[in-house]
């Protein structure tokens, strides 16, 4: 199916294929708890009539996890897990799958395959992936998911993408004068002036008293609580300790760089951008760069498995023998700082995958690996782990000073903005000018740049306030008047609006065919999205989802290996 991705992208099969990652590790796919055990089935509902098998469920869970990834860089994290917001996703996406067939909606593996293509590329330009063939030889399966989940999601996101230009047809009428009106509204500048009140300038004001100090620790003890934590020993399996091994693999790729040149013969500039080179010298440098390393970290795992097997399979388990064997072997054994859910230890360069398999440790299940980071393949045993706390104020005092005077700073900030609100209103009403009042009020009336409902970016303003919240004050004020104060989290600021400056027609005559496109874009959304609304309280009436519990699941057996 991803013929397109073959075809235009062979640089990156010539180091999927030349090199095979040998590891003894299982991963287990974020929906094996729902394999059968036993032959045991499981109750999924039905949408609009037809039922749901655990097959379908599985499938488009994956889909699920496979979108959130490759829209927004992340996994579905435990909040929408417990929130039932991952569930309602699964059913809803199962329920446009449903209208994809109904509708006969087919999508060409061309086009599958370009966004694919697009999506993979999209994830290494955000650096939430290092390559290509990290995506597909690491992320996929070290997550439970094959290439075919993949091409399946991309199928199916394609062709919602088809049914919402379908469905939302409708939305798409817009007349060009109600989009000349709509261009004007979202275009039309302001020139503004404003007066921040910033916590930062009031600190030198601020008195630090002991009792106050502890006062506001009191208060604010659940913001210092630290969560749970664990400590892990490890054994770490540097890459670069295989380089040897790792050329000796590349001497053995005797056709390696005619694969490459048959590639930019193929793709020529493409191939070089894809590769991200200026020269076929360059691409094929970072080719046998990248199978170097694959073949380091290839190696690597293979001697973390050679120490890790004989660990695993030790009666009983105990964490202590890490050292033991470690030192057996001649192999250092580190000590992690305690580190949460979150935030695996920074200093190793390893991912999120590092903290839950570590988390995952107990007593009678201490070991963990091999563990790729970025520069090293690890194996871990627990060695301890730490309840939630809240450190003695003596432990965090200079923390606790430092928010106390910024805490203290921002209420002096605030009230000077209210009160030079009074004064600013006053002299107004004499008939001063915004300027002259700040000036002897020793405040700086800054002078901002023309902005818009459209306007993406105003750094000056975004070091003090969100922009959308900045737009509310500005267009909620007529020209020649000044904001009321208005709170911002870094203290406040007054709005003065000097005008509203007329739009060039040629502007106008300019982008609005483009921003037709926009509206229509928008509006045919909006459509697709009150169908499928409809849509769904008919077709999952009958599905967990409205009786707001989860599906019965069948738990898998527990593995005998770890990951």
């Amino acid at each position: 199916m991803f013929g397109t991705i073959r075809k235009h992208q062979k640089w990156l099969w010539i180091v999927i294929i030349t090199l095979t990652i040998i590891s003894f590790v299982i991963f287990f796919s974020p929906y094996s708890n729902l394999n059968d055990r036993g032959g045991g089935r499981a109750n999924f509902g039905s949408i609009n009539g037809e039922r749901i098998s655990q097959e379908d469920f599985i499938k488009a869970r994956s889909e699920v996890f496979l979108r959130s990834f490759c829209l927004t860089g992340r996994w579905p994290d435990d909040e929408a897990k417990r929130g039932g917001q991952l569930e309602r996703d699964i059913y809803q996406w199962m329920l446009m799958i449903q209208k994809l067939e109904q509708f006969g909606i087919q999508v060409s593996s061309d086009m599958a395959g370009q966004v694919g293509q697009g999506m993979i590329a999209a994830l290494q330009r955000a650096k939430v992936i290092p390559s290509r063939e990290a995506f597909l030889q690491q992320v996929l399966p070290s997550n439970g998911f094959k290439l075919e989940d993949f091409e399946r999601f991309v199928r199916h996101y394609v062709g919602v993408q088809e049914l919402v230009s379908t469905l939302g047809l409708s939305g798409k009428l817009v007349t060009p004068q109600e989009a000349r009106e709509l261009f004007k509204r979202e275009n039309e500048e302001l020139a503004a002036a404003a007066v921040f009140f910033s916590a930062s300038n009031y600190l030198a004001s601020v008195t630090v008293l002991p009792d106050a100090v502890t006062q506001f620790y009191s208060n604010r003890l659940a913001t210092y609580r630290l969560p749970e934590r664990v400590q892990v020993n490890y054994v770490k399996f540097e890459l670069t300790n295989f380089l040897a091994e790792a050329n000796a693999e590349l001497a053995r790729m005797t056709n390696l760089d005619l694969q490459i040149e048959a590639a930019y013969r193929d793709g020529g500039t493409n191939f070089l951008r894809e590769v991200e080179a200026q020269s076929l010298d360059e691409a094929k440098r970072k080719i046998r760069d990248a199978n170097r390393k694959q073949a380091e970290a290839q190696a690597a795992r293979r001697k973390a498995a050679d120490f890790a097997n004989p660990l695993f399979n030790l009666d009983p388990l105990r964490a202590e023998d890490l050292s033991k064997m470690a030192k057996e072997n001649g192999l250092a054994v580190g000590l992690t700082e305690p580190f949460d859910r979150e935030n695996p230890p920074a200093d190793l360069g390893v991912a999120l995958d590092f903290a839950q398999k570590a988390f995952a440790r107990t007593p009678d299940d201490p070991f963990a690996g091999p563990i790729q980071g970025s520069d090293a393949v690890y194996v871990i045993a627990l060695n301890k782990k730490i309840p939630s706390e809240v450190p003695p104020l003596e432990q965090i005092r200079p923390q606790v000073v430092s928010e106390y005077r910024y805490s203290q700073a921002l209420i002096l900030a605030r009230q000077a903005g209210a009160d030079f609100y009074q004064t600013l209103t006053n002299g107004l009403a004499q008939g001063k000018t915004p300027a002259a009042i700040a000036a002897a009020a020793k405040l700086k009336l800054t002078d901002l740049p023309p902005f818009s409902l459209s306007t993406r970016l105003l750094p000056e303003v975004e070091r003090h306030l969100n922009l959308n919240q900045f737009k509310h004050i500005a267009f909620s004020t007529s020209p020649g008047k000044v904001s009321d104060f208005q709170m911002t989290p870094d203290g406040g600021v007054i709005l003065y609006v000097k005008s509203k400056l007329p739009l060039d027609e040629a502007k106008i005559t300019a982008n609005l065919p483009d921003f037709v496109g926009v509206v229509r874009q928008r509006r045919q959304n909006e459509a697709f999205n009150d169908w499928f609304r409809r849509e769904a309280e008919k077709g999952l009436r009958d599905t967990p989802l409205a009786r707001q519990e989860p599906p019965t699941m069948t738990p898998a057996p527990p593995s005998a290996k770890k990951s």
